[in-house]
């Protein structure tokens, strides 16, 4: 079991908000419990070119998309290597990958940026491909953080990330429940860039904006919210379930995004009793969103410090790969509808590390 055993870890995240590239330094190590420390962190800003190019992806061919993907995992290669210096000790690359496709109904998710080519730039062995076997095993593929939430934030009945997605674990016991909420950051971004920003600070633009109760009571009645089971959320999902929602082109931006605030913090809020939750994911910086999900729930909202908020995510990635490592259990079938659960990830060794 290696119990004892302390694994050094560079975790790598890219979210669906387009945010940047998170890289984390972090390590594990289990005594009684597991336990983790955050050695160091850093956002990757996507220049504009690499902006285009992953918010596009999805309309490429299936040539395009493989070198997008080598070049992908030459560009998170490249940083990584300007992250850490040449004498630190690395036991393992864990990168999800940017996700390009995600439709489980049909089997299909697709996280790019090439695993063999960031352990042949980097010299560390990788492991990406995260989703992929629960897909094969019926499964959502996702979510996936819902093992870190129970091994590494125990004192908490509920995680909430505030992504581009909003998801949460609901912890009972020894038992977990996990799944996307809504739309997040994602639309919340999009709304913003019409009113001529990246993203909208502390939710002021939304603030001055006007409920339009006509788009909430449309929101609220899409039939996802209704789905009990194992369910996951996605780009293609948000395209055809919202974008083309008619009056989204007929109302002011900050009074669309003044509508979003209450829909998101209405359907986060009814999942919620009173109980702690740990909120993290860019939008635990949102003041407004926080607003909103306390105004429908009496839950004690516990935020994570800067570095849990931005990194958390990453962070866990890097704990899949140390289970991974250890051939334990990292995805479960509770969480994603999977005929079982499972060892997920992709390992590729670097050459040296087979001599």
């Amino acid at each position: 079991m290696n119990n004892g055993k302390k694994y050094s870890v560079i975790g790598v995240m890219s979210g669906t908000s387009l945010d940047g590239l998170d890289i984390i330094k972090c390590s594990f190590i289990f005594k009684k419990d597991w336990e983790y420390r955050i050695h160091k962190c850093k956002t990757v800003k996507y220049s504009k070119k690499w902006f285009q190019t992953l918010s596009t992806l999805h309309q490429k061919n299936q040539k395009k998309i493989d070198q997008i993907s080598i070049a992908y995992g030459n560009f998170i290669a490249k940083e990584i290597n300007e992250f850490i210096s040449k004498d630190e000790l690395v036991d393992i690359i864990c990168s999800h990958g940017h996700t390009i496709f995600h439709q489980p109904e049909k089997n299909i998710t697709l996280q790019i940026g090439d695993g063999k080519t960031i352990a042949d730039k980097t010299g560390i062995s990788t492991i990406n491909n995260f989703r992929n076997l629960d897909i094969k095993l019926k499964g959502q593929g996702a979510p996936l953080v819902p093992i870190g939430d129970m091994k590494l934030f125990k004192e908490h009945k509920y995680c909430l990330n505030l992504g581009g997605f909003a998801n949460l674990s609901i912890k009972n016991k020894t038992k977990i429940k996990a799944f996307d909420i809504c739309p997040a950051n994602i639309i919340l971004n999009f709304l913003a860039n019409k009113c001529g920003v990246e993203f909208d600070i502390n939710g002021d633009i939304g603030r001055h904006g006007k409920v339009n109760n006509y788009l909430l009571d449309c929101l609220n009645k899409i039939k996802y919210y209704q789905i009990n089971g194992p369910k996951s959320l996605s780009r293609e999902w948000l395209e055809k379930n919202i974008l083309n929602i008619d009056i989204l082109t007929e109302i002011k931006p900050e009074d669309s995004l003044a509508t979003f605030y209450e829909h998101i913090g209405f359907q986060i809020g009814s999942k919620l009793k009173n109980k702690s939750v740990f909120i993290t994911g860019g939008g635990a910086f949102n003041s407004f969103l926080i607003e909103k999900i306390s105004k429908h729930s009496l839950a004690n909202i516990v935020l994570g410090s800067d570095d849990e908020i931005n990194f958390k995510e990453a962070l866990i990635f890097g704990f899949l790969g140390v289970l991974k490592l250890r051939s334990e259990i990292n995805c479960l079938s509770e969480v994603t509808g999977a005929i079982n659960d499972s060892c997920c990830g992709e390992i590729h060794k670097y050459l040296k590390d087979m001599n």
